[in-house]
């Protein structure tokens, strides 16, 4: 895995059903070393903290083998790094590999699999196509939200290596799948064991145990 482009954006306003919306997903692509803290990347700053940031959604990154495929679904080749909202983009970054609790080094900062992305209308407004949160649940290649373990700097062109696995072995897919896709085998045996890892964000954690319940 590689690194092929870091992200950041401010917040910017848009206009999106007669309403004025804040938001940060307009990610552009930034050249050089990039510092990294415990809840973000500089130059990057978040709107809505309920639903985005904190400390388990630190940095988003998102597989830069996806992009062939939306630019062929979606019938837009122009599709840029950073177009769905990702700090990073990492060339083949596999959720169905990639377990919750993994940590993967980049430079010296160590970052932490937390939890699957779960899109929401903003990445609609970003792709003009109000149908893009339903798709991209379909296709079950969300990307993946991280936590900072070690902070420190990184940048396009740096290697990403797994430096820990979890026990556990619950990848980012099949979690995510087990809770969208109804018609999933063993779907709540996959989240029983999801209720027992530790590394598993806050949000997806009452997910699951609602899910349960």
């Amino acid at each position: 895995m590689q690194v092929l482009s870091v992200n950041v954006s401010l917040p910017v306003t848009v206009e999106y059903n007669g309403k004025n919306i804040s938001t940060s997903i307009f990610k552009k692509p930034i050249e050089g070393a990039v510092a990294l803290s415990e809840l973000k990347l500089k130059g990057d700053q978040q709107v809505d903290l309920e639903n985005h940031g904190g400390g388990h959604k630190a940095v988003y990154a998102f597989s830069a083998n996806e992009y062939d495929y939306w630019q062929q679904t979606l019938e837009k080749p122009s599709l840029h790094f950073g177009q769905f909202g990702e700090n990073l983009t990492i060339s083949n970054l596999d959720e169905a590999q990639l377990c919750i609790g993994d940590r993967l080094q980049i430079n010296n900062c160590i970052l932490e699999v937390t939890q699957p992305r779960v899109p929401c209308f903003k990445l609609g407004i970003a792709l003009e196509n109000k149908l893009m949160p339903k798709l991209f649940i379909a296709h079950a290649s969300t990307g993946i939200y991280f936590k900072v373990i070690q902070t420190g700097s990184l940048s396009a062109g740096d290697k990403v290596q797994v430096c820990y696995q979890h026990p556990s072995k619950l990848s980012v897919k099949t979690l995510f799948q087990a809770y969208f896709d109804p018609e999933f085998i063993d779907a709540k045996k996959v989240m029983q064991q999801a209720s027992k890892v530790k590394a598993l964000s806050d949000e997806w954690r009452e997910k699951v145990l609602k899910r349960l319940a």
